[in-house]
Formats: C-alpha cells, sequence, structure tokens
C-alpha cells in the first residue's frame, strides 16, 4: 500500500501552540488577509542628542488641555519680565521664574478655509503637526508628521523608549467624531507619519507596567527580565516557522510575509534596544491600580508617570492629551454638572464664563503640580528636572466660544538647558506655532529638519 509523501508545509500546531500561549507575534493567515505591519523609521545617527551642555538629559514634553481659554483669566498684565498672572494662571506664581506665556502663535491650518465644520478636531489634529487634517471619517486619514516624532525617530535610540503617548480621555483611531471627521483626529497628538496616529495609552496602570515592570517593588527588574526571555523564545519560535512556511508560499503572500516580518522584527530591536540600557530602573511607587474614578486624580497619575519616566531617563520625549478637543466632560468635583464643551460656548454668558474659568483653573493646577514636582527633583548636573526640560502646556482652540485658532493659549515651562530666557511674557507677533516647534527641534540636537507643518523659520527669543 502506498503512503502520501508527507507535506513539507509547516504543521499548524506551532501556531495554534503560539495562540495558546497568548503571543500577539503569531503568523498571519495568508492568502490576502494579513493586515500591513507599518514600517517603522530608523533613527539616524548623531551625537549630542537630547542632552545639555552640561551633559545631563535634555527633555521635552506636550500637554494638551480642551476647548480653549477663558481670554480674559488667562492672560497677563505687562509684559517681558514684569507681567502679573491673571486669574487662571495664579497656581503658576510660585514658578514664575520658569515658565514664558507666549502670546501671538496661531495655526492657520485649524482654522475652517474650505472645509467647514470641526474646530475641534483640526485643533487637535494641528496642534503638532501643523498641518492641515484631510476631511475624512473613513481610514484616509493625513495630517502630518508631529514635533514630538520627528524628534522621537532621530533620538529616540538613546533611550529605553523613543518617546512616550499619554492621554486621560478615550483612545480612538477610527469612527466619526467631528463633522465629518475622523476620531483619530481627536484623540491622538501624536502622529509618526502623515496617516499613522501614535495611540496614546490612558490607563496608569499599563503605564507603569510598561515602565518598570509588573509585581511588587523588588519583584519588578526579574519579572521584567523572566517576561524578556520568554518574548526572545517566542519570537525566535515565530521566525523559524516563518523561514520554513516562506519557501511555500506565492510572491504575494511573500510580499505579505515580508511585511510582517518587518514588525517582528521591530519588536526584536526594541527588546535589544532594553537590554542595552540593562536592568529596569527600580522605584519604590506602588503600581496604580487603573484608571481613577476622579478625574483630577487620573490626571495627576498620568503626570506623576510622565515625571518618573524623565526622573528615570526612560524616555526624553512626551506627550499626554488631558482630553480630547469638543470634550464635554462634566466637573462635579468642583461642583460643575454641565459639560465643559457646552459652557465654553458660553455667548458671554457670566454664569458660564464663571464656570469655564473654573476648569481652566482646575486643568492649571494639575500642570502646576505637575511643574513643582519637575522643580524639586534634581537632575545630574545639580540643575532641576524641570531647568532641563522644554514643556508646552497648551490648547489648539485659543477662545472656546468663538472656535478661533490665532493668538492660542501656550505657556513654555523649564529652562531648556539653559538655552530658554524663562520668567516672561512675549508676543510672538502672529508667528506659526510650527515656528516653536522648530527652535525646540533644534535645542534638542536635532539638525537638519527644515520645515513642521506650515513653519516658516525658528522662532527667535524664547
Amino acid at each position: 500500500m502506498n503512503h502520501p509523501a508527507p507535506s513539507r508545509r509547516p504543521s499548524l500546531n506551532r501556531r495554534q501552540f503560539l495562540r495558546g500561549l497568548g503571543a500577539t507575534v503569531a503568523l498571519p493567515v495568508f492568502a490576502s488577509s494579513l493586515r500591513p505591519v507599518a514600517r517603522a523609521a530608523a533613527p539616524l545617527a548623531g551625537e549630542g542628542l537630547g542632552v545639555t551642555a552640561t551633559g545631563a538629559p535634555l527633555r521635552m514634553a506636550f500637554v494638551y488641555f480642551p476647548n480653549g481659554a477663558l481670554q480674559d483669566h488667562w492672560w497677563p498684565t505687562g509684559e517681558g519680565s514684569d507681567f502679573t498672572l491673571a486669574k487662571t494662571m495664579e497656581p503658576l506664581a510660585p514658578l514664575k521664574r520658569s515658565i514664558q506665556i507666549l502670546g501671538g502663535l496661531d495655526h492657520k491650518n485649524a482654522t475652517a478655509g474650505n472645509d467647514g465644520a470641526g474646530d475641534h478636531a483640526r485643533a487637535n489634529a494641528t496642534f503638532l503637526t501643523g498641518a492641515r487634517a484631510r476631511k475624512t471619517d473613513s481610514a484616509d486619514i493625513r495630517v502630518g508628521v508631529s514635533v514630538d516624532q520627528v524628534v522621537a525617530q532621530r533620538m529616540g535610540h538613546t533611550t529605553r523608549f523613543p518617546s512616550l503617548e499619554l492621554s486621560c480621555d478615550a483612545v480612538r483611531k477610527s469612527g466619526r467624531c467631528d463633522s465629518g471627521y475622523s476620531c483619530a483626529y481627536q484623540y491622538n497628538l501624536s502622529w509618526a507619519s502623515a496617516t499613522t496616529p501614535m495611540a496614546p495609552e490612558a490607563n496608569p496602570r499599563l503605564v507603569f507596567e510598561r515602565l518598570f515592570g509588573a509585581g511588587a517593588p523588588g519583584d519588578r527588574a526579574s519579572n521584567f527580565a523572566a517576561r524578556q526571555a520568554t518574548q526572545k523564545s517566542l519570537l525566535d519560535f515565530v521566525l523559524d516557522d516563518a523561514r520554513s512556511l516562506q519557501r511555500s508560499l506565492g510572491r504575494r503572500d511573500q510580499e505579505k510575509l515580508d511585511e510582517y516580518l518587518t514588525g517582528v522584527r521591530d519588536i526584536e530591536q526594541r527588546i535589544q534596544r532594553s537590554e542595552k540600557f540593562g536592568a529596569l530602573p527600580e522605584v519604590r511607587a506602588d503600581t496604580p491600580a487603573g484608571i481613577p474614578a476622579n478625574y483630577g486624580e487620573h490626571m495627576d497619575l498620568m503626570f506623576d508617570l510622565l515625571a518618573l519616566a524623565f526622573e528615570t531617563d526612560s524616555t526624553r520625549v512626551s506627550t499626554l492629551l488631558l482630553a480630547g478637543d469638543g470634550s464635554n466632560r462634566a466637573y462635579p468635583q468642583i461642583g460643575i454638572p454641565e459639560g465643559h464643551h457646552y459652557c465654553s460656548h458660553h455667548r458671554n454668558n457670566e454664569e458660564l464664563m464663571a464656570k469655564v474659568g473654573k476648569i481652566d483653573r482646575y486643568y492649571m493646577e494639575r500642570f502646576a503640580r505637575f511643574l513643582t514636582k519637575l522643580n524639586e527633583k534634581k537632575d545630574l548636573d545639580g540643575r532641576t528636572i524641570l531647568d532641563n526640560s522644554m514643556i508646552v502646556y497648551g490648547c489648539g482652540n485659543s477662545d472656546g466660544n468663538r472656535h478661533t485658532h490665532h493668538n492660542l493659549p501656550i505657556v513654555l515651562a523649564g529652562g531648556g538647558g539653559g538655552t530658554l530666557q524663562s520668567g516672561r511674557y512675549v508676543q510672538m507677533g502672529g508667528v506659526p506655532m510650527s515656528n516653536l516647534f522648530l527652535s525646540m527641534t533644534e535645542r534638542m540636537g536635532v539638525k537638519g529638519v527644515e520645515r513642521i507643518g506650515d513653519s516658516s523659520g525658528a522662532v527667535k527669543g524664547v
């Protein structure tokens, strides 16, 4: 009796085994069912990236609050170093010499133009890209590369994490959110490419475990090492399976496999980069339980995690979306049951304006607490971490009542490693906000960036 020749196709049992382990790198199903894997941008080699003149790390972060600001409560009186903080800014009084309030920065690409309604989506999408978002609620989203990723893609190899994306809001990359704009615009600040948002993490527990490992203090480093060893074994398993499978595929499926393996190799590179930096930093803080019910506590936790990431030099680039523009969150913890967006369209109603001012100050109190933490932490060169940071706090909407995108409410905090002239209120004269971003990339040691969004040249005098 003749028996059929054994098949040379690799058994599916190994893939089923990997799926049983919960491996996220299991081989895909072929014949046109593989989703393309985005190719990671290769970091560029260079010296002096993300380092101050004294050799300490230089950090940059971008923090977004929603729905513009109550104008009379935001802008100071006076000018230069002789200025008086308005009501919303009062929580920053102890840090007055560590901040610059910048007026006259615009985002023309957030205005309606020929696109009609959708100011909230555009405000979010344009904030760090300076680019005009394509008006679509389908998969053909397009805006631009954000400033944080311009920097991270060139110097991300210098730290354990190229960048850190955080949020205190929902995380969405699809669906329709604002007058025909995709939710991807409204819930993402960071964009790796014109079509690829960097989805933020909103759960403090997951952020903490990503940065410092799972388990109790003292156990995290060993738990992380064991997890990495398992990941490496699984990757070897997957790559071996892929190589044996590759010989039996047609040309189209071979192309899909190549795309897939690009993603697998990216995981390998991340593991190798992590190993290069040695053991995880040990922190005594307890692992957060998850997302707190109280929104203020949620913001504080995310700010604390960002401060820890900077302190341990886990990353030097970060974004934090406190809430997507257009957010209609209520604030019962400060006595405001109405939604924020509803209140922001106050039509000069004094009661609603007072509530907007109270919300603006609530956000500012959280930001001031974060800056105070950075100002209390000593850096390698004896300065504080705040001295060696550039932290942008602002919104892509200026006046939430009228949906304007000129003279944006922007605070630039920190000393930039001694390169910023803090303690001032400065009018920039109606230039693209992207010009500020060019100036920041130069200070980070990133050379050769000629343009970000609609920039027309780096701002001077910050």
